[in-house]
This record gives C-alpha cells, structure tokens and sequence, in this order.
C-alpha cells in the first residue's frame, strides 16, 4: 500500500504543477485556440451534413426512378390488355392473368380452406375464429420466433378479413370520445422489428389503445406476410379500434415488382421436383404421397395471392378523426372531394396502376385503321400539308379531360376549352408510356383535317386509335390515384408528379382550400420517408409520418409515429431499430449509408453506359477522353434524369486530368459484368443489364407455376413483349441464339432465374474491400 500511496502523491503533484502552467497561460491564446477548434467542428458537421443530404438524395431519386419504371411497364400492359385482343383475335393471357386476374369462385366460399388439412408434425400457431387475444399473442410470439403460419389459417384470415372489409365505408370516421387516444402510424413495408417495437413502446392494439395504420404494409422488407397477416387479426379482433387504410404498395403490380408476391410464392410453395427429390430420399413414401393428396405439400401461393388482391382493393382510402384530421396514404389534388370519394366503389379499383378501361368499340379501332391504310397508301408519294383544326374537331388543349365528381359535370364546357392551371386527370395520373404518345395526323386529301390518334405498337404491327372521350369510372380512378399516390411541395399549386410518374404534387393553397372546404384542420399522410420518421409542411398543416427506420440503410432514417388525444394535438415518437447502429458513431453512419447509395448510382452510371458515352463523344470533339465539369454533368442530367448534385458528386463518380476537365472513362472503372454469356452482344447485354427487373416482371407474368422455368417458346415471347414495351428493335437471330445457348441441357426449357443472375452488375470494390478485410482479420489475430 506504500508504493501505491507514494504514486498517488507524486501524480497529485504532477497534476498541481500542470495546472499552474495552465493558469499563467495566455487567455487571448486559449480563446483562439477554442474558437479555431469550434470553427473546424462546424466545418466538420456541415461537410457530413452535407454527405448526408446527397446520399439521401440518391436514395430517393434511384427509388421514384424504379417507380416510374414501373408505371410505364404497367400501362404498356393495361393497353395491350384492352386492345390486343380484339386487334388479333386472341387475348394475351399471360397479361390478363395478372392485370385482370378473375378470382375463383372457390376462394368467397370457406371450401377455401376447409379442405385443407394441417399434419400433426406443424408446430405453427394453430388459431379458432373468431380470434382472441390468445390468438393474437401465438401469432407474435410464433413470428418472432421465425414460424410461418400455416396456409389454412392464412387463406381463412384472408376470408374473414374480407368479409368485414365488405362491410366498411370508404372514408373512416372516428371519434377521440371514444377512444381517448389514437396511434397513427405510416409506411411498415415489411419491417417486422418496426412494428413489433411499436407494439411494444405503445401496446398491443386494444379497446384502450387505438390504430390507425397508414398503408404500405407490405413490399421492400422480408417480413409482409407477417406484418400484414398480424394487422389483419388485430383488426379482426378489434374492427373498431384497428383501422387500416391502403397504401400504394396494396396493388397487386406493385406486389411484382417490389417482393411481395415472390414472398407469398416463396413461403407458401412447395416446387414438383422438391417434392420429388424427397419422394425419392425418404423411405415414407406412401405418407409423403398422402400428404400431397391432401394438399399439405401442394401450392396454396396462387389462392393465397388471389385473395390477397381482392382484400387490398377493399381497404378503406381516408380515415377522419373528429371531422377535423384527415388521413390518407399520399395526399390531395386540387380535385380531390371526399364527398365524391365516399361514393366510389373502391374494390372495383384492383390497382391504380390499371388504368380504366377503354374497349375497342368506343375507340372506333376498325374504322381507324382502315382509315389510316388508305392515307398511308394515297399520301406516301407526296408531302403532307397542314391544315387548321376544322370546328367539330377539338385541339390538344381541349382534349384535357377533367375528373370532377358528376354533379359539376354542368359546368364542364365552360372550363374545359381554357387553360387552367389545375391538374387533369392526364397530367397527374402515371403517365402513358413513350410508345403510346399522342400525335396529329397529317392532313390528306382523303382526310381534308387532322385528326389526333393515338399510335399503339402490337407484337406484330402498329395501329392507331383515336383518343378516347373521359367515363366516369376514370373519375372515380383518378381521384384513388391522387389519395395513394400524390406527394406535397413548396410552391403553389398542384402540378404533375413527374418524379415518381404519378398523382400529382400539391401546393400548399391546395392544402388550405381542401381543408377549409370539409371543416378540417390537419392532413396526416405517409408515402414518403423522412430521416427523423416525420415532417411538417405547409404551415404545419400537413404531416408526413413514416414508420420504417432503417428504410434505405442501416441508420439511415429513423421510425415515428404520432399520438392525438381529444385535443387534437399530434405528439411525435421516435425511434429506431437497429442491433448495430447504437455502436456506431454519427460519421460511421453517414459513412455506410453514403457508400451503398453511391454504389447504386455506380450501377446506374453502368447500365446506360452507351447513351453516357455517346453524349461524352458529342462534347468531346477531339478525342481527348474528357470533358469539362460543366458537360459531364449535363450528359449525366440529361441521360440519368436523376435530380442529383452532381458537381458535387464528381469527386465519388469520376477522376480529373491535369487540366481540371473530367475524364469520363473513369465513371465505368468501378463497375464490371457479372458474367455474362459470351453470345450475346454488347448492345444487347447492357440493354439486359439496364432493364433487368422489367425483364423479370415480364418472366413472372408467363411462368404462371412460378417453377423458374419456361419454355423457348415463351422465352421468345418474353422478348417480343419487351420490345414492344421499350420500342426497341430486337433481332429475333439474336433472341433465338440466345435462347438455345441458355438451355443448357437441351430440354426445351430454360432457368430464368441463373439467366437474369448473369445480368447483374459487380463492384470491383467491394471484392477488394472484402479482401482487405480478410488482410486485416488475418493480421489481427495471427
């Protein structure tokens, strides 16, 4: 104890003596240094604030350009829907089975699931209906422990949902005297932790704790089925304390592109040649072959998802709290009228990708198209010449169809032929796409006016079609799209959302003449995720609440959601789910998430990889290889159509030479193939490269069994589609090549699942990344 004591005094005087140097200091020197260290800590956290804007910016432009892409393909499919059949006298079904699939009659009766026997060996939850609280607590505890719920029980959920579904209004109406606090909650896409912690900080759904879950249940995440399986029973159990409104992602197309559906076809399938190779291994073979008889081994996906989209389109679209909250998943138009949405037969509206119905008859298809063979034929020798619009002939501008409810259609033909600055069904709905535009006609003396048409490209041939007149039921489709879809913004107004390719952005005068016409004071919506989980705007008029954290990375966004009592006063809850992210500091985060969004944009640079090039080439007339910052960013505007910093992002993209220009080669370096079969050429591997997903949805649409395989011949057929969709030419040499050098075992069918995995794009980093790490491993412990 000596020694230790003597220690001790001997730093105790170290210390003294160190602080009488300090104190004989110079103060000015000490304010100085202090003020230089606060200035580099500002410095510091603006730069990283800064990193953290643009790689948010990434993120959501990448996400909204996948939307738009979405929404192309869809009305590509609607219209060849509408239209292919009666053009070639037979119906595509591998379009129709999805976009108007016809629901078994089987699956509105409790057959559905009555003859589905569950084996002893299932160890899931086992529930009764109705549900109780007991039911709902195995559910939780069953999926946090990772157990799937047997497909009886789910198509039997599925069915008592839909019936109560069946019994509910449009527009919600609650009351906070009955409940003395209710929870709203926005986007969940699948976040199984998000929603249990929910649960957790705020309790179970119960007559004293009251939901309202803002759509987007499913999608993005792993976990939708059990998310959307769990407020489904919370809802059976509480139907007047657990509201759900729909969401965007409750579409049956949005389902393909986004997880969903390959999810459901995933967790609920049992493939033939899995079934086999266990016939075959296991010496209980008569009991295997029972099982399968009994349906315990066979797919219930298809029923599964069939029901799924009948109850998604029964799912109330606005709740309203003591008349004077609204909420609603997107947002408003400037023609939004909840009077009139309270009409609309919402389950007619399968998915807001599928536009309303235009049959060939009100299109006059016949009659065009031997109208348009007689004026290629009589005008292809001479120039055609122009000519006014005659009287009964309506201009472009005329043709804005408008979707106010039917009692103001009076006044229709006083507003219709101005230029108003309110959106139209056309602007703010997803938007047709590049192959099916509008345009006039030349005028020929067979046809002494022009006339506007639309072109329609077909599998084997174009026809054109004159534009249709508006119906009603794309009044009550527009006014579903502008509530799922539409997003707000700074500036007056309510304009097309051309960043996502659907609804509409509204302004805040939009915002304030809607709420003063019902008598409300506040608008809730989701849609749209907010690194702190929420966001106010329009004067605190509007909140946007969005309950997924760690939406695009690990730490990049926190969960919220909100608490309204009788006085009608949002309070905000934050929070974030992470086993991880409480480890890490702020610069780590940014860190991580800045590399993945920076990865992604890595890989879009790489799938238009030609069109990028070829704009370099146009400004680059001496070959050098570089261009100047200014028109590296222009090229990178102009082909990405990426709203992004992108002088900012040079240094993260692309090397400069000496002379400060950009050498735009360097963009490509960081990216490689995967590996891609040697027949087929460059054009065609980056178009597959950049189109991948398209592709896939095509893919999923014709192999109906989901098995991975199809034919050659649907193969070929998936690419005649593809085409058609893009408005590129694609040799047919070249697909049937293709075709044959892709079977590989020359059985006439061919895996498109290891196909598209050849069509991928690898970052050269990140296998160098993993090989220091190895590096690093491998020192820290040798």
């Amino acid at each position: 104890m000596g020694c230790g004591t003597s220690v001790a005094t001997e730093t105790q005087g170290k210390i003294v003596d160190t602080d009488d140097t300090v104190k004989t200091s110079n103060p000015a020197l000490t304010l100085k240094s202090a003020v230089l260290i606060q200035r580099w800590y500002r410095r510091y956290m603006a730069r990283l604030e800064m990193r953290r804007r643009y790689t948010w910016n990434i993120f959501q432009s990448i996400e909204y350009a996948g939307e738009q892409d979405q929404l192309q393909l869809s009305s590509f499919f609607s219209f060849m829907l509408d239209n292919f059949t009666q053009l070639n006298g037979s119906g595509p079904d591998l379009i129709s089975q999805l976009l108007d699939p016809v629901v078994d009659p089987w699956l509105d009766r409790e057959t559905c699931y009555n003859l589905i026997q569950i084996p002893e060996s299932y160890a899931g939850p086992r529930l009764s209906f109705p549900l109780s609280v007991s039911d709902t607590n195995a559910l939780l505890n069953a999926f946090k422990e990772q157990q799937t719920l047997h497909a009886r029980y789910v198509l039997q959920l599925l069915y008592e949902t839909k019936k109560l579904l069946k019994q509910m209004p449009n527009v919600i109406h609650l009351s906070t005297s009955y409940a003395k606090e209710i929870t709203i909650c926005g986007d969940l896409h699948g976040r199984l932790d998000d929603l249990l912690l929910i649960f957790y900080k705020n309790g179970l759904p119960s007559a004293e704790t009251s939901y309202v879950f803002n759509g987007d249940f499913v999608d993005r995440g792993k976990k939708s089925i059990e998310v959307v399986v769990l407020l489904f029973a919370y809802l059976l159990l509480y139907p007047d304390y657990m509201h759900l409104n729909r969401g965007n992602h409750e579409d049956h197309i949005m389902n393909l592109r986004y997880g969903f559906t390959k999810e459901v076809m995933q967790k609920y399938k049992v493939q033939a040649h899995v079934f086999i190779l266990l016939f075959l291994c296991s010496e209980a073979q008569s009991d295997l072959l029972s099982l399968w008889d009994c349906g315990c081994l066979q797919t219930h996906g298809r029923e599964i998802l069939q029901l799924f989209q009948d109850v998604f389109s029964l799912l109330p679209v606005a709740t309203v709290i003591d008349g004077k909250i609204l909420i609603v998943h997107g947002g408003i138009s400037d023609q939004t009228d909840l009077d009139f949405l309270s009409t609309i037969e919402r389950h007619k509206v399968k998915s807001a990708l599928r536009f309303p119905r235009h049959s060939l008859e009100q299109l006059d298809i016949s009659q065009s198209c031997r109208r348009m063979k007689r004026l290629r034929s009589t005008d292809s020798s001479r120039p055609s010449s122009s000519h006014s619009y005659s009287k009964g002939q309506r201009t472009p501008n005329q043709r804005k169809r408008r979707c106010r409810p039917s009692r103001q259609d009076s006044a229709a033909s006083t507003s219709s032929s101005s230029s108003s600055s309110s959106s139209s069904s056309s602007l703010c709905s997803p938007r047709t796409p590049s192959c099916l535009t509008p345009r006039q006609c030349p005028a020929s003396p067979s046809m002494p006016y022009a006339i506007n048409v639309l072109q329609v490209p077909f599998l084997d041939s174009a026809s054109s079609v004159p534009l249709p007149e508006p119906q009603q039921n794309e009044c009550e489709w527009k006014q579903i799209v502008d509530i799922l879809w539409s997003d707000p913004k700074t500036q007056e107004g309510c304009s097309p959302n051309t960043f996502r390719g659907g609804g509409c952005y509204f302004g805040p005068d939009v915002t304030q003449r809607l709420l003063l016409q019902h008598g409300l004071q506040l608008l809730i919506r989701s849609h749209e995720c907010k690194q702190e989980g929420y966001e106010l705007c329009h004067g605190g008029q509007v909140i946007t609440i969005f309950s997924a954290s760690n939406y695009y990375e690990e730490g990049s966004n926190r969960g919220a959601y909100i608490k309204v009592g009788r006085e009608l006063v949002p309070r905000f809850y934050q929070y974030q789910v992470s086993r991880t992210t409480r480890k890490l500091t702020l610069t780590q985060r940014v860190r991580a998430a800045e590399g993945s969004a920076l990865r992604a944009l890595k890989e879009k640079l790489f799938t238009h990889r030609s069109e990028l090039m070829s704009g370099f080439e146009q400004y680059d007339h001496n070959n050098t290889g570089s261009v100047s910052v200014s028109e590296w960013a222009l090229v990178l505007e102009t082909v990405l159509r990426l709203d992004l910093p992108w002088r900012t992002l040079r240094p993260h993209l692309a090397r400069l030479a000496p002379d400060g220009s950009v050498e735009y080669h360097s963009c490509f370096e960081d990216m490689v193939p995967g590996n891609p079969l040697t027949q087929v050429t460059p054009n065609l591997a980056e178009t597959l490269f950049r189109y991948r997903t398209d592709i896939e949805i095509i893919f999923n649409i014709i192999d109906k069994d989901h098995s991975g395989l199809i034919s050659i011949e649907e193969f070929r057929h998936t690419w005649r589609l593809f085409s058609a969709h893009l408005g590129v030419d694609i040799d047919d040499r070249a697909i049937d090549d293709l075709a044959r050098s892709i079977d590989f075992n020359k059985d006439g069918s061919i895996d498109f699942t290891e196909f598209l995995e050849a069509f991928r794009v690898v970052h050269k980093l990140d296998s160098k990344d993993q090989h220091l790490n190895g590096k690093t491993d491998r020192e820290k412990y040798s």
